[in-house]
């Protein structure tokens, strides 16, 4: 059986695929992340601590465990945060990549890299695989950066570029702008929303889906998979108000001047999906659906 080896496991897409990997029961799963394993489940996969920004270990335990794929979920994706800690975001997003790389090179590992919807600068949106990058933030340019190091190298990868990744993880703190809008919104708060950015929203579980897709068909090269709606944060606050019947009365229309951000947002991303239908067979739920997907997940049901 062959063997998967999963950076940033502790986060919200590294947990969605393990979880989803162990249905399948096609490889080994090697999980690892910084620190204590917080996966919810304790068996069906081994266990690493890996602190992927150090150099030594990342290729002592990929030469040891010798997986045939490394997907590489781990970074700081904080915009703002890697817009002032630029030396943490670029060991984190760019050298980790270099030492990934590396390793695989001498095990003649398959490399999967997660990028994103912030390479570009927004003025041309939906974009396709070809489109040119042009990044407007220093996470923009960091995630460019690590395409670039697998462009240059002589191994086997892929790169997928998602977008705006939504969902519910174990034992995690962080919301999304569903539970957010619905939080707000039952407690009768007024929120400002944005209606001048526009993305294609990705369901975690989606995204999963598209990596386990590109391992199995070890398609190489990149691939946007993302959401197939294009929409702005408006959109998504009223179709989750739709959803769970509540008052849209409380969402304001904003526009992104009102908020002030280190880091400057790309207006309209999104992406053309048609290679990853193609090649792929790649299906994302609508937005609608994946607010379902996560009232299922939190038990909740629709107000009449």
């Amino acid at each position: 059986m062959q063997k998967i080896l999963i950076t940033g496991t502790n986060g919200l897409l590294g947990q969605k695929l393990v979880e989803l990997l162990m249905q399948k029961g096609d490889y080994q799963i090697i999980a690892t992340a910084r620190g204590t394993n917080r996966l919810p489940h304790s068996g069906g996969y081994q266990y690493h601590s890996l602190d992927v920004t150090d150099r030594t270990r990342v290729h002592q335990l990929v030469k040891e465990l010798k997986p045939d794929y490394i997907i590489h979920t781990a970074a700081m994706t904080n915009v703002d945060q890697c817009e002032t800690e630029r030396e943490a975001c670029r060991k984190l997003n760019v050298d980790a990549v270099q030492y990934l790389t590396e390793a695989c090179q001498e095990t003649d590992a398959f490399l999967l890299h997660l990028s994103t919807d912030f390479i570009f600068d927004g003025t041309a949106g939906p974009y396709d695989e070809e489109a040119a990058a042009n990044p407007l933030s220093y996470y923009g340019e960091s995630k460019l950066a690590a395409e670039k190091v697998l462009f240059a190298s002589s191994i086997r990868w892929a790169v997928a570029r998602t977008v705006l990744v939504y969902g519910i993880a174990h034992d995690m703190s962080r919301s999304n702008i569903i539970l957010w809008v619905k939080k707000s919104l039952e407690e009768g708060k007024t929120i400002k929303v944005v209606d001048d950015q526009w993305r294609t929203p990705t369901l975690a579980e989606d995204l999963a889906m598209g990596c386990y897709l590109i391992v199995k068909h070890r398609a190489q090269g990149i691939f946007n998979i993302s959401g197939k709606d294009l929409l702005t944060p408006l959109d998504m606050a009223y179709q989750t108000a739709d959803y769970f019947g509540l008052d849209k009365s409380f969402i304001t229309r904003a526009d992104s001047s009102t908020f002030t951000q280190p880091a400057k947002r790309p207006p309209r991303t999104g992406f053309v999906l048609d290679k990853a239908y193609r090649v792929l067979n790649y299906q994302p739920h609508s937005f609608a659906e994946g607010i379902g997907v996560l009232a299922a997940q939190t038990g909740t049901t629709i107000k009449a």
